[in-house]
Protein backbone atom coordinates (compact mmCIF):
# COMPACT_ATOMS: atom_id res chain seq x y z
CA UNK A 1 0.00 0.00 0.00
CA UNK A 2 1.52 3.48 -0.45
CA UNK A 3 0.48 6.69 0.60
CA UNK A 4 0.26 9.08 -2.43
CA UNK A 5 0.49 12.62 -3.15
CA UNK A 6 -0.76 14.19 -5.83
CA UNK A 7 -1.39 18.29 -6.63
CA UNK A 8 -3.88 19.04 -8.89
CA UNK A 9 -2.77 22.72 -10.62
CA UNK A 10 0.90 23.98 -11.56
CA UNK A 11 2.03 27.53 -10.36
CA UNK A 12 2.59 29.08 -13.13
CA UNK A 13 5.08 32.51 -12.89
CA UNK A 14 4.19 35.60 -13.64
CA UNK A 15 5.86 37.65 -15.91
CA UNK A 16 6.48 41.51 -15.94
CA UNK A 17 7.06 43.55 -18.46
CA UNK A 18 10.14 45.89 -17.26
CA UNK A 19 10.43 48.40 -20.80
CA UNK A 20 11.52 52.25 -19.71
CA UNK A 21 9.24 53.85 -21.63
CA UNK A 22 7.68 56.44 -19.53
CA UNK A 23 4.27 57.01 -21.87
CA UNK A 24 3.71 52.96 -21.52
CA UNK A 25 3.90 52.57 -18.05
CA UNK A 26 4.48 48.62 -16.92
CA UNK A 27 1.24 46.45 -16.68
CA UNK A 28 -0.32 45.90 -13.42
CA UNK A 29 0.63 42.71 -11.64
CA UNK A 30 -2.18 40.52 -10.52
CA UNK A 31 -2.51 38.19 -8.14
CA UNK A 32 -3.95 34.76 -9.02
CA UNK A 33 -6.40 33.32 -6.72
CA UNK A 34 -6.79 29.76 -7.36
CA UNK A 35 -8.92 28.09 -4.79
CA UNK A 36 -7.33 24.85 -5.22
CA UNK A 37 -3.96 26.01 -5.28
CA UNK A 38 -2.80 24.39 -2.28
CA UNK A 39 -4.97 21.17 -2.29
CA UNK A 40 -2.91 18.15 -1.32
CA UNK A 41 -5.31 15.15 -1.25
CA UNK A 42 -3.26 11.44 0.36
CA UNK A 43 -4.83 8.32 -1.69
CA UNK A 44 -3.73 4.75 0.29
CA UNK A 45 -4.31 1.86 -2.55
CA UNK A 46 -3.44 -1.72 -2.94
CA UNK A 47 -3.94 -4.36 -5.69
CA UNK A 48 -7.47 -4.26 -5.39
CA UNK A 49 -7.98 -0.54 -5.07
CA UNK A 50 -8.45 2.33 -3.87
CA UNK A 51 -8.88 2.04 0.27
CA UNK A 52 -8.95 5.58 1.45
CA UNK A 53 -8.74 9.07 0.10
CA UNK A 54 -8.12 11.86 2.96
CA UNK A 55 -7.87 15.84 1.85
CA UNK A 56 -5.25 17.68 4.16
CA UNK A 57 -6.85 20.38 5.47
CA UNK A 58 -5.60 24.38 3.84
CA UNK A 59 -3.03 25.61 5.87
CA UNK A 60 -2.45 22.18 7.29
CA UNK A 61 1.05 20.63 7.17
CA UNK A 62 1.59 16.59 7.42
CA UNK A 63 3.08 15.76 10.98
CA UNK A 64 3.61 12.69 12.89
CA UNK A 65 -0.06 13.15 14.59
CA UNK A 66 -1.78 13.96 11.57
CA UNK A 67 0.04 10.39 10.10
CA UNK A 68 -1.13 8.60 13.25
CA UNK A 69 -4.64 9.62 12.93
CA UNK A 70 -5.19 8.04 9.36
CA UNK A 71 -3.21 4.91 9.61
CA UNK A 72 -5.57 4.39 12.39
CA UNK A 73 -7.94 5.08 9.93
CA UNK A 74 -6.62 2.87 7.47
CA UNK A 75 -6.18 0.06 9.50
CA UNK A 76 -10.08 -0.06 10.38
CA UNK A 77 -10.83 0.32 6.60
CA UNK A 78 -8.59 -2.67 6.22
CA UNK A 79 -10.70 -4.74 8.71
CA UNK A 80 -13.84 -3.59 6.68
CA UNK A 81 -12.71 -3.89 3.14
CA UNK A 82 -10.63 -6.51 2.98
CA UNK A 83 -12.11 -8.78 5.86
CA UNK A 84 -10.61 -12.20 5.49
CA UNK A 85 -7.74 -10.89 2.77
CA UNK A 86 -5.04 -9.39 5.43
CA UNK A 87 -4.12 -12.94 7.06
CA UNK A 88 -0.33 -12.21 7.37
CA UNK A 89 -0.08 -8.49 7.71
CA UNK A 90 0.24 -5.93 5.53
CA UNK A 91 3.67 -4.80 3.73
CA UNK A 92 3.36 -1.14 4.26
CA UNK A 93 5.17 1.69 1.36
CA UNK A 94 5.24 4.85 2.06
CA UNK A 95 8.19 7.71 1.38
CA UNK A 96 10.79 9.50 3.93
CA UNK A 97 8.81 11.98 4.72
CA UNK A 98 9.87 13.46 8.13
CA UNK A 99 6.51 12.51 9.47
CA UNK A 100 6.59 9.07 8.17
CA UNK A 101 10.10 8.57 9.60
CA UNK A 102 8.94 10.09 13.08
CA UNK A 103 9.11 7.48 15.88
CA UNK A 104 5.68 7.63 16.77
CA UNK A 105 4.76 6.70 13.33
CA UNK A 106 7.06 4.00 13.27
CA UNK A 107 5.64 2.66 16.46
CA UNK A 108 2.10 3.39 15.40
CA UNK A 109 2.98 1.07 11.85
CA UNK A 110 4.64 -1.41 14.34
CA UNK A 111 1.45 -1.80 16.83
CA UNK A 112 -0.92 -1.81 14.09
CA UNK A 113 0.95 -4.79 12.61
CA UNK A 114 1.97 -3.42 9.41
CA UNK A 115 5.89 -4.17 8.19
CA UNK A 116 6.94 -1.29 6.57
CA UNK A 117 9.31 -1.93 3.30
CA UNK A 118 12.29 0.86 2.90
CA UNK A 119 12.39 3.52 0.46
CA UNK A 120 15.90 4.54 -0.94
CA UNK A 121 15.80 8.44 -0.27
CA UNK A 122 15.66 10.51 -3.70
CA UNK A 123 13.51 7.32 -5.53
CA UNK A 124 10.69 8.78 -6.75
CA UNK A 125 10.57 6.71 -9.47
CA UNK A 126 9.79 3.52 -6.74
CA UNK A 127 6.29 5.27 -5.40
CA UNK A 128 3.76 3.42 -7.59
CA UNK A 129 1.31 6.78 -6.83
CA UNK A 130 3.92 9.17 -8.61
CA UNK A 131 4.07 6.43 -11.71
CA UNK A 132 0.65 4.74 -11.31
CA UNK A 133 -2.10 5.27 -11.25
CA UNK A 134 -1.80 9.24 -11.35
CA UNK A 135 -0.80 9.91 -14.54
CA UNK A 136 -4.22 8.94 -15.90
CA UNK A 137 -5.90 10.47 -13.19
CA UNK A 138 -3.73 13.72 -13.99
CA UNK A 139 -4.57 13.33 -17.57
CA UNK A 140 -8.53 13.05 -17.15
CA UNK A 141 -8.68 15.66 -14.19
CA UNK A 142 -6.43 18.23 -16.88
CA UNK A 143 -9.67 18.51 -19.75
CA UNK A 144 -11.66 19.91 -17.33
CA UNK A 145 -12.38 23.27 -15.61
CA UNK A 146 -13.06 23.03 -11.84
CA UNK A 147 -13.95 26.00 -9.75
CA UNK A 148 -14.16 24.03 -6.31
CA UNK A 149 -12.14 21.55 -4.07
CA UNK A 150 -15.69 19.92 -3.89
CA UNK A 151 -15.99 19.49 -7.74
CA UNK A 152 -12.43 18.56 -8.16
CA UNK A 153 -13.00 15.97 -5.19
CA UNK A 154 -15.87 14.38 -6.81
CA UNK A 155 -14.03 13.68 -10.36
CA UNK A 156 -11.48 12.67 -8.67
CA UNK A 157 -12.81 10.11 -6.76
CA UNK A 158 -15.50 9.25 -9.40
CA UNK A 159 -12.48 8.50 -11.76
CA UNK A 160 -10.46 6.62 -8.92
CA UNK A 161 -13.48 4.20 -7.75
CA UNK A 162 -13.90 3.53 -11.12
CA UNK A 163 -10.80 2.17 -12.19
CA UNK A 164 -10.76 -1.73 -12.09
CA UNK A 165 -8.35 -3.67 -9.98
CA UNK A 166 -6.29 -4.27 -12.84
CA UNK A 167 -4.37 -1.37 -12.75
CA UNK A 168 -3.81 -1.02 -9.41
CA UNK A 169 -2.28 -4.71 -9.70
CA UNK A 170 -0.70 -3.64 -12.82
CA UNK A 171 0.75 -0.72 -10.39
CA UNK A 172 2.49 -2.90 -7.70
CA UNK A 173 3.74 -4.99 -10.33
CA UNK A 174 5.68 -2.28 -11.82
CA UNK A 175 7.22 -1.23 -8.34
CA UNK A 176 8.88 -4.90 -7.75
CA UNK A 177 10.19 -4.60 -11.92
CA UNK A 178 11.06 -0.98 -10.58
CA UNK A 179 12.48 -2.46 -7.22
CA UNK A 180 14.69 -4.88 -9.10
CA UNK A 181 16.25 -2.51 -11.78
CA UNK A 182 16.77 0.00 -8.55
CA UNK A 183 18.63 -2.89 -6.83
CA UNK A 184 20.55 -3.83 -9.99
CA UNK A 185 21.73 -0.03 -10.52
CA UNK A 186 22.70 0.30 -6.62
CA UNK A 187 19.93 2.60 -5.73
CA UNK A 188 20.39 4.72 -9.35
CA UNK A 189 17.14 6.47 -10.50
CA UNK A 190 15.18 3.94 -12.60
CA UNK A 191 13.35 6.56 -15.06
Amino acid sequence: MKAGYITMTQRQSNSQWSGGIASHPAPKKSECKNPLEKFLPRFFWDQDGILLIDYLPKGQTINAEYCLSLLVQLKDILKKKRRGKVTKGVLFLHDNAPAHQALATQKKLACLGFQCLDHPPYSPDLAPSVYHPFPGLKKQLKVSHFSSDVEVTAAAETWLYGQNSELFLSGLQKLEQRAKKCIELRRECVE
